[in-house]
């Protein structure tokens, strides 16, 4: 199918900015008027994701980093058009279409996914409410109410405290269990909680009927402790320090 000139010109306009070593400049147009839009394109897009995944950014010397960034504005075909989930479609990159490079950190994907679940919940139209939440309701006998701005996750390598000076070379045998949350002054935070406690939000999450104290006793099932007074405890303490942080909002209500 022969397309119309005008689009053909565009396709060519646009397939030398994304890739000007391999596409050549189209009919017409000056070199000199060409490196304008060379560079505002590919600057504003790398300045976007350096800010986005700043450790990243640190780790990478600048060799390194803007041959990875060209990389992905030559290839990468994004699905969405909006600028702030260009993260995203980075993060789809290096998980899907980036060949590993032998400078890169054990832990890369996951690293770059913390990253971006900052940015994330920090650009998130989610709003908390308090709507049939009471914030001083008794979290062992009702319902705790986990925030919609905190998102547990779970990582092989500790992300957490990676950066240029801190890169494991293997993941440890203990994952790094997170709750990153977005509190009520829009400021993004991460918890670094235990295992027994990730389990607690996963059951508070999963089975809308679970009080707390159904919860814990899931999982006093689960441990098979001989002394579940302690598991109660363990679990009760918590469940407070998850509502002193704005991770649980408090218990439902009608």
């Amino acid at each position: 199918m022969t397309l119309p000139a005008f689009k053909k010109h565009q396709y060519e306009f646009t397939a030398h900015i994304r890739d000007p070593n391999k596409n050549a400049i189209p009919d017409g147009i000056e070199d000199r008027r060409m490196d304008i839009y060379r560079e505002l394109l590919y600057n504003n897009i790398e300045g976007f994701i350096a800010s986005g995944f700043p450790v990243l950014r640190e780790i990478y010397d600048d060799a390194n980093w803007h041959r990875m960034v060209r990389d992905f504005f030559a290839n990468h075909q994004s699905k969405s058009p909006y600028f702030l989930e260009i993260s995203q479609e980075f993060i789809t990159y290096l998980q899907d279409e980036r060949q590993t490079d032998k400078d890169d950190p054990a832990g890369l994907i996951e690293l770059a996914h913390y990253e971006w679940v900052e940015l994330a919940l920090h650009v998130s139209d989610e709003n908390i409410s308090m709507d049939k939440i009471d914030a001083n309701g008794d979290l062992l006998s009702q319902r705790p109410v986990i925030s919609p701005l905190a998102w547990p996750l779970v990582y092989q390598f500790p992300v957490h405290t990676m950066g240029p000076d801190n890169l494991p070379e293997q993941a440890p045998e203990q994952p790094s269990y997170l709750v990153v949350y977005r509190n009520r002054n829009d400021k993004v935070n991460f918890l670094e909680i235990n295992p027994v406690t990730a389990r607690l939000i996963s059951l508070l999450q999963e089975d809308e009927s679970y009080t707390g104290l159904d919860a814990i006793e899931h999982i006093t099932k689960e441990m098979k402790h001989p002394n579940p007074d302690v598991v109660k405890q363990g679990g009760l303490s918590a469940l407070q320090e998850l509502q002193q942080y704005g991770i649980i909002l408090g218990t439902e209500c009608d």
